[in-house]
């Protein structure tokens, strides 16, 4: 049996085989789309805080 994805991008069915060169995305535009959106920072991952690590972080800062 032939395992059937969900393209990332546009939703569309895709087969999951050696043929389908651009899997798990359905074409080479939505792996292009996909990959520009993570260039323009479109996709964050989560994290536990509610705000943003400051610039002046410990550890950001070689020691002298």
């Amino acid at each position: 049996m032939i395992t059937v994805v969900k393209c990332p991008s546009c939703g569309k069915d895709v087969r999951w085989t050696p043929e389908s060169r651009f899997r798990p995305f359905c074409s080479e535009r939505c792996k292009q789309n996909d990959l520009g959106a993570w260039a323009a920072e479109k996709y964050r991952i989560g994290s536990s805080g509610d705000e943003p690590p400051s610039d002046d972080s410990p550890g950001d800062h070689p020691q002298h």
